[in-house]
């Protein structure tokens, strides 16, 4: 499961080309293996997302990113956070995610969710659908996925997909751990429960961490499974730096990357856990105290900056302890 995991949301970075940004992502995927985190994210999406920039912003693609990471380190797991199922029909993604297993050495993980940025999907031709359409689109998904990952050939004649006697050969070499991700009380929360290991509470408040894992644990109780085989973490936007001068300076330098003005940086200010190791250690402490098994943390403003990332780490391996 992931105790501590560190995920790579930007590719916009002060003063880095887009030429070089990969090279960074590598850096970046390093030096969180070598500060403890236990899995490495990147997000499946195409455009970056509202709040972290503009459509046009670099993004690249996730599971061809993650493959190329693996081949970069040695024990961290990897991982989207998470994949849309509507970007690609299950049978192929199950086929990706055993390839991301096997040229890691077993190190796959499988975060998915049902699809959300509206957008994405009209301006690049993936069907969107409805609320619905797309929460079903899920449960099919999986339904094919997992035996494919088991080794065992499938057959669904679905509303909205369709195999017969599905195949997937070479086998993973891991049992591949599945994470759902969104934190809705009546479908994802009983998809977690009903299907997968481990549950990111994507979208979360502290606040209503602890009304989520009640519902978690209902579902749970309704379906004869044993919660305890289910550990939930909590994403977590963070800027941290050694002090709180810093930490200004980081995010100026990022709001000066993208072309924000002084009241983006401000809002972004608000969202992020923001400030210097002990400021950003207590608001962290307090997602851990409401129950979770676990953190994943990203830095979009300052994360090109290894040395954060390893101040992060130490940050993350005292708070879930």
């Amino acid at each position: 499961m992931t105790r501590l995991g560190y995920q790579i949301p930007n590719f916009t970075l002060p003063g880095i080309a887009e030429a070089d940004v990969f090279a960074n992502v590598i850096d970046q995927a390093k030096a969180a293996e070598a500060a403890g985190f236990d899995r490495v994210f990147v997000m499946d999406h195409f455009y970056q997302l509202p709040g972290l920039g503009a459509p046009h912003e670099p993004m690249f693609e996730c599971y061809t990113l993650l493959s190329a990471l693996a081949q970069h380190t040695s024990s961290v797991r990897l991982s989207s956070l998470v994949t849309g199922n509507t970007y690609r029909h299950p049978s192929l993604l199950a086929k990706t995610i055993t390839a991301l297993d096997h040229v890691s050495g077993g190190r796959a993980t499988l975060g998915i969710g049902a699809g959300w940025f509206e957008l994405e999907h009209d301006a690049l031709g993936f069907e969107f659908g409805t609320f619905t359409d797309r929460f079903e689109k899920l449960e099919e998904a999986l339904q094919i996925i997992l035996p494919m990952l088991k080794g065992e050939p499938v057959t669904l004649d679905g509303k909205h997909y369709q195999v017969a006697d599905a195949v997937n050969s070479p086998a993973p070499v891991s049992d591949i751990p599945i994470m759902i991700g969104g934190s809705g009380e009546k479908k994802t929360l009983r998809m977690v429960a009903q299907y997968a290991n481990e549950s990111n509470l994507a979208g979360a408040t502290i606040e209503e961490i602890p009304r989520k894992l009640d519902a978690l644990a209902g579902h749970c109780e309704r379906l004869g499974r044993d919660c305890s085989e289910i550990k939930v973490t909590s994403l977590q936007m963070v800027l941290v730096a050694p002090t709180m001068e810093e930490a200004e300076a980081d995010l100026k330098a990022l709001g000066a990357a993208k072309g924000w003005p002084d009241e983006i940086v401000a809002m972004a200010k608000a969202i992020l856990v923001f400030g210097d190791p002990d400021t950003v250690g207590e608001r962290l402490q307090a997602v851990m105290d409401t129950g979770i098994d676990g953190l994943t943390i990203n830095l979009p403003a300052n994360g090109h900056n290894t040395e954060r990332i390893s101040l992060l780490g130490e940050i993350g391996r005292n708070v879930t302890a």
